[in-house]
């Protein structure tokens, strides 16, 4: 056991490259392990994680919208609620359990990537997590669109590209 016991979102925020990386499902789910435990090693710190990275490998390979919310639905969080139904009631909450499905109903309920983030966002509470969260798994299901990709580099120091295009000088 690790002296960190935490369950926060911020483990869930972090494992979108395990989504990406694996390559089955089982494997998903023991690199989110793998990855969370050193700083989130408490059951729902746990969960959210694997629940984020699963919905990300299950978009990268093409499950539907439908095919993601009944696999969370049936293995992590009940999804009976929709955004606007707690918009006006959700306050910040830092923690997996209370961050993680509102993230991934802001996909669930998205029409591309900018619509999942604006979701993320209208709910209030983390948003600047929950956004990530929603955003990693709509980048894996929509990708994120060129205009927008392109603005997001345009803020990037030359080291910084440099470091995207692989180079480590």
């Amino acid at each position: 056991m690790y002296p960190n016991c935490g369950y926060g979102n911020g483990a869930a925020m972090r494992v979108s490259a395990c989504g990406l990386a694996a390559k089955s499902l089982d494997e998903t789910k023991l690199l989110s392990r793998k990855v969370t435990e050193v700083s989130h090693n408490h059951p729902e710190g746990i969960k959210g994680a694997e629940a984020t990275a699963v919905c990300i490998f299950l978009a990268k390979n093409g499950s539907s919208i439908l095919d993601i919310r009944n696999y969370v639905n049936d293995n992590y969080y009940p999804m009976n609620f929709t955004l606007d139904e707690i918009r006006a009631k959700y306050r910040f909450n830092s923690s997996c359990q209370g961050s993680v499905p509102q993230a991934i109903m802001a996909f669930l309920e998205s029409n591309s990537f900018e619509d999942s983030i604006r979701n993320a966002v209208s709910i209030g509470g983390d948003s600047d997590t929950i956004a990530a969260i929603a955003g990693s798994i709509a980048e894996a299901y929509y990708g994120v669109p060129d205009e927008l990709r392109e603005r997001a580099l345009a803020f990037l120091d030359e080291r910084l590209l440099g470091m995207l295009a692989g180079r480590h000088d």
